[in-house]
């Protein structure tokens, strides 16, 4: 049985989300320092053996439990990163501080929107970029400020194991964040130039194996070698002065950090190398995991800036989608190369249309006579339906179905699992004239995470349609929905609120508890909230 630290008043409770292949990590150590409050889970076994290793924990299956505990202040996620972007996003609204395991989440433009939400309100995102709280690491960023290797040639890191393979991100987004980050804020700057190439040897469309090459404003180049094909593990990090070069090998028991002061002498315009013995540098002995735990709590409690914030989150996550665009365009220029061409992820029916330039992911289907338009981006698992037009710059995401006869002009953007009923109109233009050309007045219209639009239904455009609203079939909806309302009418009006499970729900005062699923609300200024949040 592991033994619990003594936790002042003062110290901040913490819930991990997450126990299974890191976070039992994250929950030994939280639970180490004596921060540890609850754990959540959706394997009820692995929440069993959590609970008899830690008792006394509170260990639940449902995240809104945790959103709805006031005394939890703060968060740990380390769940797959695909559900990243959404836990944060909750977690944040709910009032929680937030550390969360790297990738920050999986696309740039949600993760502006999450640190843009932690300043808003004030919370913590802190993420789990590990290196940084490695002694070695800390010291080479020493090392290189005090000028002791020169200036800097060139960067490598090798992370390579036979290792855990994953299937809901690729190689680059599972191993590259860590050595990314180190190299990002050794640096001090951001690469202008990006390449990369891989291969994808398990699945069809799965980089299994990577290299990235980073040209930098200074002159810097850096690579980055991940792969979880490899017959050894190996974690390498290599930096080349002109004074010394270092190699941080976090596989060496002893000597993680070592230097070596070789230099290159000019003997009759020849470069001679002359090399010197190697260096060892003495290092703090402390697990980084702890130290990084341990700092996260402190900048709960202190409301410091964490080192890894969600400010450098979203710099390494911008550089891993360069990098992912890089790779996915290599991969293309050698299809076309082979002449054979790319076998799609998605399903177009033969009369369906879709333009170049267009990204739809996994799963997703478009049926008889749909178009979609140049430059949109439809997510994974999304239904198309019959004659429907999608674009053009038109983002739709995961999991969303369009009936037939719907046209989703620019301007419009559909979150996750957002249901278009049959023949119900968007626009985008506020007063249009045939003879006036008005493109350049576009107002975007916003539907949020679950919204359910019935036929037949208008969206004037400009407005927002909150999270898991519903609009009766014939609406006109004229302006803003609230999160969960229920709309119906000419203009649209609220009659009512409606669960994320599509059953209404009736309050009772400012409360309201959903008869099918058991979900709690509490009406806020937005709509209807999971009771405890900040929304």
């Amino acid at each position: 049985m592991t033994q619990i630290a003594q936790r002042s008043d003062a110290s901040p409770s913490i819930a991990v989300v997450g126990a299974g292949y890191w976070g039992k990590n994250l929950v030994r150590n939280f639970h180490a320092i004596g921060a540890l409050d609850a754990v959540c889970d959706s394997d009820r076994g692995l929440l069993e053996n959590v609970a008899r290793d830690y008792a006394p924990l509170k260990v639940v299956t449902a995240f809104s439990d945790i959103l709805g505990d006031r005394s939890i202040r703060a968060v740990a996620i380390a769940t797959p990163a695909e559900t990243h972007g959404d836990l944060v996003r909750e977690a944040l609204l709910a009032g929680k501080d937030v550390f969360v395991e790297k990738p920050l989440c999986l696309s740039v433009r949600t993760g502006q929107e999450l640190v843009n939400l932690a300043k808003e309100k004030g919370r913590i995102l802190m993420v789990g970029h590990l290196l940084w709280y490695h002694p070695a690491v800390l010291k080479l960023k020493e090392l290189i400020e005090k000028g002791e290797l020169g200036r800097i040639q060139y960067v490598y890191s090798n992370r390579l194991n036979l290792g855990k393979i994953r299937r809901e991100e690729n190689i680059l987004w599972s191993f590259a964040p860590h050595d990314l980050s180190v190299i990002l804020g050794l640096l001090g700057e951001m690469p202008e130039g990006v390449r990369a190439q891989g291969g994808n040897y398990l699945h069809q469309s799965i980089a299994d194996v990577t290299i990235s090459m980073l040209s930098f404003p200074s002159g810097v180049k850096a690579h980055i070698f991940v792969s979880w094909l490899h017959p050894f593990k190996e974690q390498k990090l290599v930096i080349v002065g002109d004074r010394k070069m270092a190699v941080f090998d976090d596989m060496e028991k002893k000597d993680k950090l070592v230097l070596y002061p070789h230099s290159i002498d000019w003997k009759n315009q020849v470069p001679v190398a002359n090399k010197a013995d190697a260096c060892p540098v003495e290092l703090e002995q402390q697990e980084p995991l702890r130290t990084e735990c341990q700092h996260f709590l402190d900048c709960v409690a202190t409301r410091n800036r964490p080192r890894t914030d969600g400010e450098e989150g979203l710099r390494v996550l911008s550089v891993l989608q360069r990098c992912q665009e890089a790779l996915e365009k290599e991969s293309h220029r050698g299809a076309a190369a082979d002449a054979t061409p790319p076998k799609r992820v998605f399903f177009a029916h033969d009369s369906a249309c879709v333009d170049e330039g267009v990204e739809i992911g996994e799963g997703t289907s478009i049926w008889h006579f749909s178009h979609i338009l140049k430059g949109s981006r439809i997510g994974k698992n999304s239904k198309i339906g019959q004659n429907v037009v999608v674009g053009p710059n038109v983002t739709i995401g995961n999991g969303v179905k369009i009936q037939n006869n719907v046209s989703v002009y620019e301007g419009v953007t559909l979150e996750d699992f957002v249901f278009c009923g049959p023949s119900m109109v968007f626009t985008n233009v506020f007063n249009p004239r045939s003879e006036i050309p008005r493109m350049d007045e576009l107002r975007k219209t916003l539907v949020k995470r679950g919204a359910t639009i019935g036929a037949n239904s208008t969206i004037l455009c400009g407005i927002t349609i909150g999270r898991y609203a519903l609009i009766g079939a014939g609406a006109v909806v004229t302006k803003d929905v609230p999160d969960h309302a229920l709309m119906v009418g000419n203009p649209a009006r609220i009659t009512g609120w409606i669960c994320s499970c599509g059953v209404k729900v009736r309050l009772k005062g400012a409360k309201c508890c959903c008869s099918a699923c058991g979900s709690r609300f509490i009406k806020g200024k937005n709509g209807l909230q999971v009771e405890g949040s900040s929304r």
